[in-house]
């Protein structure tokens, strides 16, 4: 039995992980910044969505709930700052972050030895000819000019915590300019927590919601590659043609056999926004050959969408980030029965270093969060 997995730091959390290295690895990571768990003999018990049964709790998380709804709304109502989380993370990490750097690929590769230094997925170092060809099937690198011309955007980056479930702040994320939602964390059945306006879905092969349902058509969809298989499976989906079936025994899950779009709606990350967030702001060790795997240096596609989102967006906030792993029976997601526990299976991801990252942005107001999962900025000690 396949399930939903849970993966990265999500940060997401809970919502975005990078690929596992390879197909056959016992417990991966996930389809959504999470791990996933492949046998039905998995140690991870099921958990269950919070219900709040007795008075007290009930009251504890009815007043959460309002106080977050009331933080998202102030946030949306205070006046869009120019350029200021870029400006900001300029401020902290200096060189280590770039002002002027594309989120997409563009065309002018040649241009760019940065984005040929390492192999995917920090960079396209041996990939030159593939990265062309599929450059040349996508005429749009950029945000829609809508969006692109906006004087101020408000970005959010919406994880897959259990943390959302019940928060009811659906209906204030889908009045943000961007919303960024990752791997297959889906929107159908759960709007009243999550929203159902989707602007980029960012994703790699694996992650991809299988469901055409998850793919709004005025949505951009920004293909995160990590093998050679990501580039033939992209390449298929953009021309509309079937992936042959030899090719797909070489991904470690299902993938999407179509993605409803025309090609003006595809983007490829640019890798040089994971190689930043890894091994620039995060300082994880320098990438080496290996035989299998990679080692633990590659961040979840959550905290990548949150660097992503400041590169793209004026004001950046977070909602379902957050992992309590002192508390293992806690939902890890907010559209599945994993548990906490199942964080502590994954290989891939240094979760710590991530997470005193993000803690770091929003206590210098880089970032807000809106669900409290990382830092609370509205929780108080009677709450």
């Amino acid at each position: 039995m396949r399930r939903r997995g849970s993966c990265g730091l999500g940060l997401e959390q809970s919502a975005g992980c990078a690929p596992p290295p390879a197909p056959e690895l016992p417990a991966m990571l996930s389809d959504s910044n999470s791990v996933k768990l492949k046998s039905d003999h998995s140690p991870v018990q099921s958990c269950k969505v919070a219900t709040h049964e007795d008075e007290k709790t009930k009251l504890v998380f009815k007043r959460y709930s309002q106080r977050a709804q009331q933080f998202a709304r102030a946030t949306l109502q205070e006046q869009c700052r120019p350029s200021y989380a870029k400006k900001e993370m300029g401020k902290l990490f200096a060189e280590k972050y770039s002002m002027d750097i594309s989120p997409f690929v563009r065309k002018n590769i040649n241009e760019d030895e940065a984005l040929f230094k390492y192999e995917p997925p920090f960079g396209f170092h041996k990939f030159f000819d593939r990265v062309k060809d599929l450059l040349e099937l996508l005429p749009e690198h950029d945000l829609p000019e809508d969006l692109k011309s906006k004087h101020c955007k408000r970005c959010v980056v919406v994880g897959s915590g259990g943390i959302l479930h019940g928060l009811e702040l659906g209906h204030l994320l889908n009045q943000f300019d961007i919303v960024i939602r990752l791997n297959d964390a889906p929107v159908q059945g759960y709007t009243d927590h999550v929203g159902n306006k989707t602007t980029i879905r960012m994703t790699y092969p694996e992650g991809a919601p299988l469901s055409e349902q998850e793919y709004p058509p005025s949505s951009l969809f920004v293909a995160v590659l990590f093998k050679r298989v990501d580039f033939n499976w992209l390449q298929a989906m953009v021309k509309n043609e079937t992936l042959p079936l030899w090719m797909r025994l070489f991904f470690w899950r299902e993938v999407a056999k179509k993605i409803p779009f025309t090609s003006k709606h595809f983007r490829i990350l640019n890798p040089v926004i994971i190689k930043e967030t890894a091994l620039d702001i995060l300082q994880f060790p320098e990438p080496q050959s290996k035989f299998w795997g990679w080692d633990k240096n590659v961040p979840t596609i959550g905290v990548t969408a949150v660097v992503l989102a400041t590169h793209l967006c004026d004001e950046v906030s977070l909602a379902g980030f957050g992992y309590q792993l002192d508390q293992p029976s806690t939902p890890l997601h907010y559209y599945n029965n994993l548990c906490m526990a199942a964080m502590k299976l994954q290989p891939m991801h240094n979760v710590t270093g991530e997470t005193k990252f993000l803690q770091k942005l929003i206590k210098e107001k880089v970032v807000k969060d809106l669900t409290g999962g990382i830092h609370c900025e509205f929780c108080s000690k009677d709450s």
